[in-house]
């Protein structure tokens, strides 16, 4: 039977499955220098290897890789985009399936098991880890975009392909419905999609490790699939892909973030924004989430998400009673239903005429969160024991997606409404600058373009070091406390590759790399919906006979 090495015990009663592999048995332990490592061999080297390969390559050709990320790209948008949205579909239904099913009641980490974080700590760990940088970044910038290109109207190339931006069939010249839509188009992209994807991989790692005694890496969840099979060559290849998806999609976040504090930086004290400003700022925010990751999660991560939290309501409040706040309330409301409303059509992968949209947008959007889903989801599952699995859906799915929604509407609906009344300066920015120049026509404008800047450095320095906590843990064989050392390595790899991605062709880089990243990821997650569904049915619940756990 498995000796719970590195990973917690279960509590009262819990379904543990029959093998005999040890947690870390297949790791390389050693002191060089005096440095404790504990890695599995296999994962750790090969992943290391090959990235640390990439990052040298993409510095030394540039134009080439340009040119290969563009192509990966521009075919994923043409043959994959429709299995990209079915697939986040199919992650949606479950979850809200299993929030309304019997098996809701099952408790992660056994039938007594009690929550490690107070449910403020465990939400702002879970929230700042799972999108702090993109609400800074897209809370002005989409639905400024999308009302726009609503409001313009279709058109048409001479091969009668849609070539606008548009989502769905637009609201040409009606500026009511283009908001209206423009709101729609971007909480698809922020809202339920997105965080039943982190809920799919944490419930399944925080089931099989707290639940069934697998060690806390992705390889546990295909237990009911492989069988014994799962401690060799091909539950290698799933950690190693799980350290690829993580590592890339984490470094298109701190990139898009890196991007934005530049651009914030410049437009507050004149600094300038190019290439030497961005792998400065990366370095120095790098070694600050080094020193967070020492600290460990308690004292660390914990203690930033909390102030990241606060400031983040802070600035919230700010707009919402600064700006136009009976606007906010009621639209919040209104954009609710109107989300609910054009879910079926927005969400739809089949037969779509807005090209542009769902490929351009809604594809890069499900390929970075499904690369995001391995770091968010074992950052999710670490600090989620105790929680009933309704309890745990309920929180990670429908709890974001309301303050996601109410977000949004503040931001987007102030930005929009200064440029109905003649303001164009948003508008007319660079993606990464459009929040400081919303910011800009509200008082205090210094003072709240700072604290953004603080924002997306502090949700920076989570990511990294959320990050680098999680691909350890992958690359540990699924220890939980690996030494630290260890995840140092992993922070600096993280800043070294977005700087590589960076200076290798920039925003349009970071987006194909996280489209493309997200893609093989995409068909293990939707073999973990049947692991998970197999897992939960082998748990104890009351009054129930329970089928007996897999075994060999």
């Amino acid at each position: 039977m498995l000796e719970s090495v590195g990973v917690p015990a279960p509590q009262g009663a819990a379904n543990l499955i029959d093998t005999d592999y040890q947690i870390g048995q297949d790791n390389y332990q050693a002191r060089p220098l005096g440095v404790s490592i504990d890695i599995h061999g296999a994962v750790f080297a090969v992943s290391s290897l090959m990235i640390l390969a990439f990052v040298v390559l993409t510095l030394a050709l540039p134009e080439q890789a340009t040119a290969t990320f563009d192509g990966a790209k521009s075919w994923i948008n043409a043959h994959a985009t429709w299995f990209y949205l079915l697939s986040a579909n199919v992650f949606v239904l479950l979850c809200l399936g299993l929030i309304v099913s019997p098996l809701g009641r099952i408790r992660i980490g056994g039938a007594e098991a009690t929550p490690d974080f107070s449910r403020i700590s465990w939400f702002s760990m879970l929230f700042a880890a799972g999108m702090g940088i993109g609400l800074m970044f897209y809370g002005v910038a989409e639905p400024l975009t999308h009302y726009g290109t609503s409001l313009a109207g279709t058109t048409l190339g001479q091969d009668g392909v849609r070539t606008d931006w548009a989502p769905l069939g637009a609201a040409a010249g009606d500026p009511e419905a283009a908001a209206r839509l423009g709101m729609a188009a971007t909480l698809l992209h922020w809202s339920l999609h997105p965080w039943a994807m982190y809920a799919i991989v944490a419930l399944a790692l925080a089931l099989f490790s707290y639940n069934k005694g697998l060690p806390m890496t992705v390889r546990s969840i295909f237990y009911p699939i492989l069988g014994e099979r799962v401690w060799g060559w091909p539950g290698h290849l799933v950690d190693i892909l799980a350290v690829f998806a993580t590592l890339f999609g984490l470094a298109t976040s701190l990139g898009y973030g890196a991007e934005q504090a530049a651009a914030g930086l410049h437009y507050l004290f004149g600094i300038g924004d190019g290439d030497v400003t961005l792998v400065l700022l990366i370095a120095g925010i790098t070694a600050v989430a080094v020193g967070s990751i020492v600290a460990g999660v308690d004292k660390g991560v914990k203690r930033l998400s909390e102030i990241n939290m606060l400031l983040a309501f802070m600035l919230l409040m700010f707009v919402v009673f600064v700006g136009p706040t009976l606007l906010i309330f009621t639209g919040f409301g209104k954009n609710i239903v109107g989300y609910l409303a054009e879910l079926p059509f927005l969400s739809n992968p089949f037969g779509r005429e807005d090209v542009n949209y769902s490929q351009g947008w809604t594809t890069f959007y499900w390929g970075w969160w499904i690369s995001w889903s391995p770091f968010v989801g074992m950052f999710i599952a670490r600090v989620s024991r105790g929680r009933s699995v309704r309890e745990f859906l309920i929180s990670v799915l429908l709890i974001p997606t309301t303050v996601s929604i109410f977000w949004f509407t503040a931001f987007g609906t102030t930005a929009i409404e200064q440029v109905q009344e003649g303001f164009e300066g948003a508008v007319s920015a660079e993606l990464p600058l459009q929040l400081f120049m919303m910011l800009g026509e509200l008082p205090l404008a210094d003072i709240t373009s700072f604290i953004g800047i603080v924002l997306v450095l502090v949700f920076f320095i989570t990511s990294s070091d959320s990050g680098s906590l999680v691909i350890d843990t992958i690359a540990a064989g699924g220890k939980i406390d690996a030494p630290k050392p260890q995840r140092v390595f992993w922070g600096v790899i993280e800043g070294a590759v977005a700087i590589a991605l960076l200076l290798g062709g920039g925003l349009a880089a970071l987006q194909a790399v996280a489209v493309s990243a997200g893609l093989p990821f995409t068909l293990l997650l939707l073999a973990g919906c049947y692991a998970i569904v197999m897992g939960l049915l082998s748990e104890p619940r009351p009054g129930k006979t329970v089928r007996p756990a897999v075994s060999r």
